[in-house]
């Protein structure tokens, strides 16, 4: 090597790698994320706007505002104030608003007695009349307490609906679907109640769920054969039998404990007092 070459400097060149101009970063993929995510909510909002009834929204809306007032009259929960849980469907107190997951157009169970108070028509008031007769929640009341131990009332869309259900120890019907004597009183008590109004009437039977090791299920013709029988009883304790417009059962495809399909407080018979052209 010669003195020349040993003499001269070394050059090291570092190259600056700079983080790109501003459309090469990443900061707007975030905010096109955030963008889509936004557009997604916003058209799954329009979805359910039109999906659903405006009970159903209530009902939306009072999932995540929940406020449970305290009543003496449950909706049949046997934990403490008529339930365990204020999240659940079965155990709602029976006035008072809180989440719902099936019968959201339920206004014991949506939106307490709130749901009246929106429908301030004559044919509203003569239901929330009557209702009070049912529920022994006025000095009017018709009903025994231990009857109204069985009874839930309730307006919606189609009318008074009186809730007759069964509780512990004290079912509406024995194993051969035959009405016991608390069935017997409340069908009296409906008759008195529906024959102070005109309007025709409705009969919906429900079962709880047989266990699945059964070869048949019965509770097709179980939830028939007792909305029929309690059209029946009503009828020979004093209601008009033409003012009957319709007799259904549901078997057991409409839970109200929908925790425990088996549970006996899915055991119920509906009466429904039907609003004026429903029939």
């Amino acid at each position: 090597m010669s003195a020349t070459n040993a003499l001269q400097p070394i050059i090291i060149k570092r190259k600056k790698v700079s983080g790109g101009g501003g459309h090469h970063g990443g900061a707007w993929k975030v905010a096109y994320a955030d963008f889509v995510t936004a557009m997604m909510a916003f058209f799954l909002l329009m979805w359910l706007l039109n999906a659903t009834t405006e009970q159903q929204r209530k009902g939306l809306a009072d999932f995540f505002n929940p406020s449970i007032p305290m009543n003496r009259i449950s909706a049949g929960g046997d934990g403490p104030v008529g339930g365990d849980s204020v999240f659940t469907e079965d155990t709602l107190s029976k006035s008072g608003t809180g989440a719902v997951q099936i019968y959201a157009a339920q206004a014991d169970k949506a939106a307490g007695d709130t749901a009246m108070a929106r429908d301030t028509g004559p044919e509203a008031k003569s239901f929330a009349a009557l209702a009070e007769k049912l529920t022994a929640r006025g000095g009017e009341s018709m009903v025994s307490e231990q009857l109204a131990r069985h009874i839930i009332t309730r307006v919606t869309d189609e009318g008074l609906i009186v809730e007759f259900f069964d509780t512990p120890g004290e079912p509406l019907f024995d194993e051969a679907s035959e009405p016991t004597q608390i069935t017997r009183a409340l069908a009296g008590v409906a008759a008195r109640v529906f024959g102070l109004v005109g309007n025709p009437v409705a009969v919906q039977g429900f079962t709880a769920a047989a266990p699945e090791v059964l070869r048949r299920d019965p509770s097709w013709d179980v939830s028939t054969g007792r909305a029929q029988v309690m059209r029946k009883i009503v009828s020979e304790a004093g209601l008009d039998a033409r003012r009957f417009q319709r007799v259904t059962g549901f078997a057991d495809r409409q839970p109200v404990a929908n925790q425990n399909p088996m549970s006996p407080r899915n055991n119920r018979i509906e009466l429904i007092l039907l609003r004026s052209g429903q029939a």
